[in-house]
């Protein structure tokens, strides 16, 4: 019975080829919209790590301007960044299973390849511990180790696409890259890793590109590789070289530790509060303490990833989807009754209110199956005008399966809803009086 009723519905709507083409194209347009909007809204708000976001911690220490809030729109909170002083000495604890201080830089790469020109590129100092703890996985090699970092050993982990791009897909562990006119040893390829949002460093970009080059902070600090990232600074301290710079209380590292326990993150914060009032001694540490230590998911809602102007958005477009269901039911009711003398026809030889309801709830969701994958098309061309108009968000203006999956079931059940009352609407129609016109 199910399949002939789609062979009725088919019929139906091709019977109507103009008011099909109308309510496909409004259910098309109002999902098109809806997804586009709920796609980039939802990318936006992913958990970038699930696997682990309950166990890794933002560090906060509240070394600012003793006068003023590092920022006067959350005054409760500590600076986002570090400074070198700070993240030197947070190091030095063996409380954490893993710790990583980190910024950016820019560096030119020279490679060896003549066919390739010397490039500029952004690229990340930080621990060995960066690897394991945000589950970046290797393809050759490793990372290095503490003893490596130390020394200021010329080490270098890149990506795989850069691998590919600068040593053909080979296993190039051990090969040397240069940048910046000084010469490195590739110690690992890791796959291509680019999470969203860029939960790691929000303070450069939440929705940049993630870097595909990774150095020791010992080769930073001889290189004397100044951040070229988010840097802040409250007083004037006469910064005249890098070691001045290293010994500011300006703020410019990320420190990102992995506690497993809750003891773990009690003890590592007791910590935190030993060492502030060690510098509070020392005349450091102005403002009333306020250590912190935050999860994934919250610091993402500290650093205001996703902002109100984007729910707004997503409420926006659902109102759009709306006044377009409206206008389907009028557009269905008006159809419908249309086919009054035929369903009076179907109820006089013996049909039932129940079955010819059934019908066209069968056609209703025919229709909003064609409207939904309709509405892919325009979601997708909706994306690519984000995609236009806003270079960078590339990765944010796609449609993945999760998404395909709820835009047609959303048609579906949205074109259903509306199609209740007309379908409802017509089984009333009394068929004495359609017969009496045949």
């Amino acid at each position: 019975m199910f399949a002939y009723y789609v062979r009725l519905a088919t019929r139906s709507l091709f019977a109507t080829p103009a008011m099909t083409a109308l309510m496909v194209s409004t259910i098309a347009l109002g999902i098109g919209v809806f997804m586009a909007a709920v796609t980039t809204y939802y990318l936006m708000s992913n958990n970038p790590i699930p696997q682990k976001s309950s166990v890794l911690y933002a560090v906060q220490l509240d070394g600012w301007d003793p006068a003023k809030p590092y920022d006067d729109d959350q005054p409760e909170q500590a600076p986002w960044e570090l400074t070198y002083r700070d993240a030197m000495a947070l190091r030095e604890s063996d409380l954490p299973t893993r710790h990583a201080a980190m910024y950016k830089v820019s560096l030119v790469v020279q490679p060896d390849r003549r066919e390739l020109k010397p490039f500029q590129t952004v690229a990340r100092l930080t621990d060995g511990d960066f690897f394991d703890m945000f589950d970046l996985h290797f393809v050759y090699g490793g990372a290095w180790n503490r003893a490596a970092d130390d020394a200021g050993e010329r080490l270098v982990v890149i990506s795989k696409s850069r691998n590919d791009e600068l040593f053909g897909g080979e296993d190039s562990v051990g090969r040397p890259l240069r940048m910046d006119d000084d010469e490195f040893t590739v110690a690992g390829v890791v796959e291509d890793w680019n999470p969203v949002p860029k939960y790691y460093d929000p303070n450069n970009g939440a929705f940049d590109d993630s870097e595909d080059i990774f150095i020791p902070m010992g080769a930073g600090r001889e290189m004397e590789l100044f951040s070229s990232g988010n840097t802040n600074c409250w007083k004037d301290e006469g910064l005249h070289s890098f070691e001045d710079f290293l010994g500011s209380e300006c703020v410019w590292w990320q420190y990102w530790a992995e506690l497993e326990t809750p003891q773990q993150r009690d003890a590592y914060h007791a910590f935190l509060d030993g060492y502030v009032a060690d510098q509070k001694a020392l005349g450091r540490f102005g403002r009333p303490m306020n250590n912190r230590l935050t999860p994934v998911d919250e610091w993402l809602k500290v650093r205001q990833v996703v902002r109100n102007d984007n729910k707004v958005l997503v409420g926006i477009a659902f109102l759009f989807l709306a006044v377009c269901l409206f206008n389907i039911v009028g557009l269905m009711l008006t159809k419908f009754l249309g086919k009054a003398p035929q369903i009076g026809i179907r109820r006089a030889l013996g049909a039932s209110k129940g079955a010819v309801f059934r019908q066209q709830l069968i056609e209703v969701g025919t229709l909003g199956t064609a409207g939904g994958l309709a509405g892919l098309g325009c979601a997708w061309l909706a994306l690519k005008g984000i995609q236009l108009l806003f270079p960078g968000f590339e990765h944010l203006a796609r449609l993945d399966l999760t998404m395909v999956t709820v835009a047609v079931g959303s048609a579906i059940l949205a074109t259903v809803i509306a199609g209740l009352y007309p379908a409802w609407r017509v089984c009333r129609v009394p068929p004495a009086a359609y017969l009496r016109l045949q």
